[in-house]
């Protein structure tokens, strides 16, 4: 069963030692999903031959939406990890493979 957003209820989103929660993971989709409007909207913007500065501004709001969509997952994944790791969990993603992931959206 989806939600009004298409977002299936009970999604999962799993990286290899880091599984995060449904509602993480509904966030994560929802933010995706506007940030998907605002690039049909850049989109336009150029066809329709917008200002430089004008498609410019909303790139980079778009850019620093899929950044915090970014960080949004790996928030909620650091929490899980640190859960499993506390609860002596040996699939617990190592500290050194969360940090990758982490500078990877820097």
């Amino acid at each position: 069963m989806a939600d009004r957003s298409g977002t299936p209820r009970g999604i999962r989103c799993t990286m290899v030692g880091m599984e995060l929660e449904a509602t993480a993971a509904d966030e994560v989709v929802k933010r995706l999903r506007r940030i998907e409007g605002q690039l049909g909207g850049i989109i336009r913007m150029l066809e329709d031959g917008r200002d430089c500065a004008d498609v410019v501004t909303q790139l980079a709001a778009a850019s620093k939406a899929l950044d915090r969509a970014g960080y949004k997952l790996l928030s909620s994944g650091m929490r899980q990890c640190f859960s499993d790791a506390a609860a002596g969990k040996p699939e617990a993603m190592s500290p050194d493979k969360m940090e990758k992931l982490f500078l990877s959206l820097a």
